[in-house]
């Protein structure tokens, strides 16, 4: 299996695979989600301080806040995963 690590912001970073979401924090839903996480010693704060911009949610039902925004570290995500199949010879047509 081939770990990926993806930059999350402030040097801190997260196995790529293991993403299932990454959302806004904005919503009510996303901060009792963040509330529980914290209740159930599953949430980890990587915002090194600064406000949060994006919650990332993983298989082990890990939260992790991160004070860069959701839509960049999609990006991030997406620009990662393309270099690796085109890498691979996977990508293109």
């Amino acid at each position: 299996m081939d770990i990926k690590l993806l930059n999350i912001g402030f040097g801190n970073t997260v196995v790529a695979n293991r993403i299932v979401a990454i959302v806004s924090p904005s919503s009510a839903p996303m901060k009792r989600l963040k509330e529980d996480a914290k209740q159930a010693n599953k949430l980890i704060d990587a915002t090194m301080g600064r406000r949060t911009r994006a919650i990332i949610i993983t298989d082990s039902d890990h939260v992790i806040l991160s004070g860069v925004q959701a839509e960049t570290i999609a990006q991030r995500l997406i620009h990662d995963q393309s270099q690796k199949d085109g890498a691979s010879g996977k990508g293109g047509k």
